[in-house]
């Protein structure tokens, strides 16, 4: 019986395997974030560089999880990133105190955090909401995010904890500090 990963080419005895969608990958070399698809990579980000970080999340936004793309703000570009890359574990885990000095970390809502259609990828009324990765003009995708609702800055730790405090009785009536004093 043959695997469901290797189907036979009968005529020459090969084995084929089928084609996979290509795996993005991000990581941190240094103080540079790389962009990697196969193993191979294909763009470098200068940690100097950002400006900041947008978290599109749907939901709540409570969970990594709920990251629906992420656009990462340079000086000349803007990069869009999907979920599959990764770039949620490199900020939320990774360099915790890079991300806290630098402050830059936002969010916003799916629901009002729309891009233009050109970057989704699909077919008209199957398009998805996510891009694919992209690296665009800074001057392309700054009107879109002018308009979104941005909350922040605020890593996820952060939210975490105003979320809970807020969850408690009269949670919305205290006001909720972000010290690391006051952490649970």
């Amino acid at each position: 019986m043959w695997s469901r990963l290797v189907t036979p080419c009968w005529r020459g005895r090969r084995y084929r395997v089928p084609i996979m969608k290509p795996m993005l990958h991000t990581r941190w070399q240094s103080m540079e974030l790389i962009v990697s698809r196969d193993g191979r990579e294909i763009d470098r980000v200068c940690a100097t560089d950002i400006e900041r970080l947008i978290v599109v999340y749907r939901d709540r936004g409570d969970t990594p999880g709920d990251l629906a793309y992420a656009v990462l703000q340079t000086h000349e570009h803007d990069l869009l990133f999907p979920p599959e890359s990764g770039i949620a574990g490199r900020v939320h885990f990774e360099r915790q105190l890079f991300w806290s000095e630098r402050r830059c970390v936002y969010w916003a809502p799916l629901a009002k955090a729309a891009l233009p259609r050109n970057l989704c990828t699909g077919v008209w009324i199957l398009r998805l909401s996510k891009p694919a990765f992209v690296r665009l003009p800074r001057d392309e995708l700054r009107p879109v995010i002018a308009q979104w609702p941005l909350e922040g800055p605020q890593l996820w730790d952060e939210r975490k904890n105003e979320r809970i405090a807020r969850a408690r009785p009269f949670g919305a009536l205290r006001p909720v500090t972000s010290s690391p004093s006051s952490t649970l």
